[in-house]
């Protein structure tokens, strides 16, 4: 096989990886952070770059060109696994729902936020949430919509490829935007509950809105906070969940302050902490995603209401 066969293959690997990335997942490609789509355009004009320049087949060119072609090469399909790797995960009803304002809640959407804010009386409290790893952020529109409801300011990071490390200056823009926030809440799902504790961490004695509150779905630090930390914490899981298994959950107990609070959703699994679909290696669940999402949702409210007033969160 001739070099430029090679190239031209590889060139239509690529077209076909961001046909397949837009037909399966396009509404999180259209919604979400502007990072992927631009992605999939530089994979796009390459791949058309590459089948242009070997329209007529050309030889391994020789020397250290030589090992500059098969180096591009190689980078070529590295980069190609990463944009099969970082399709997200759209968002499904009854997120999309959640989604709409209406008299309780107004929303708005941006490339880097979602904002769900209360139209009435509103605290003083917010609440910043990190999805998980790939998932789109409407996903979790319906769980944390009853906070919005309950009079809190709600932001969903649109994360840059997905990924909450990418997204750690999220606090710092929120509070920009939000003068009237004066107390936030960190939450985070899976990945982004780890990021959410390490900005929780590093906020919890900020001069001016600091974190008061550490809110983990299905997640847990990645570092010992237990002596750092003085935001509260609750940490929600699910008893079936494969991914952040009870035993992670349970051994996270060490890493965080005496006073946290623990509380598993029997029968839920890791995708029931959004609406986004099945997960690969997530365990098998015993209860309704609407079940495991109301019961998730009114614990969050509560606890977030606690920490409004005042009210310590007992542990």
């Amino acid at each position: 096989m001739s070099w430029s066969w090679v190239v031209r293959i590889v060139a239509v690997l690529g077209l076909a990886v961001v046909a397949w990335a837009l037909l399966t997942q396009a509404p999180a490609v259209v919604h979400g952070h502007w990072a992927y789509a631009v992605l999939l355009l530089l994979t796009v004009l390459g791949a058309l770059w590459a089948l242009w320049l070997h329209r007529r087949a050309r030889p391994l060119p020789g020397g250290w060109r030589r090992v500059g072609s098969i180096a591009l090469l190689v980078g070529a399909v590295g980069g190609l696994a990463m944009v099969a790797y970082f399709r997200p995960f759209s968002a499904q009803e009854p997120a999309l729902a959640a989604m709409a304002s209406d008299g309780a809640v107004r929303v708005t959407e941006t490339r880097t936020r979602i904002v769900l804010e209360p139209t009435g009386t509103r605290s003083s409290t917010g609440v910043l949430f990190q999805p998980g790893a790939r998932v789109e952020a409407r996903a979790y529109a319906a769980v944390l919509r009853p906070l919005a409801e309950a009079g809190h300011t709600v932001v969903i990071v649109q994360q840059p490829l997905g990924i909450a490390f990418l997204a750690t200056g999220a606090l710092d823009d929120a509070r920009a935007a939000r003068p009237d926030v004066t107390g936030w809440v960190i939450g985070g799902h899976s990945l982004g509950g780890t990021v959410a504790a390490i900005e929780a961490d590093g906020a919890d004695d900020a001069a001016t809105a600091p974190a008061t509150g550490l809110l983990l779905y299905a997640s847990y630090p990645a570092t010992d906070m237990a002596d750092s930390l003085r935001a509260r914490v609750l940490s929600i899981s699910g008893t079936n969940d494969g991914l952040a298994t009870p035993a992670d959950i349970e051994a996270s107990r060490a890493d965080l302050p005496d006073d946290a609070r623990f509380q598993a959703i029997e029968g839920a699994v890791h995708a029931h902490f959004g609406d986004y679909g099945a997960q690969r290696g997530d365990g098998e669940p015993t209860i309704s995603h609407d079940e495991a999402r109301t019961q998730i949702s009114n614990a969050s409210v509560q606890f977030v209401a606690e920490l409004a007033a005042g009210t310590p969160a007992a542990p």
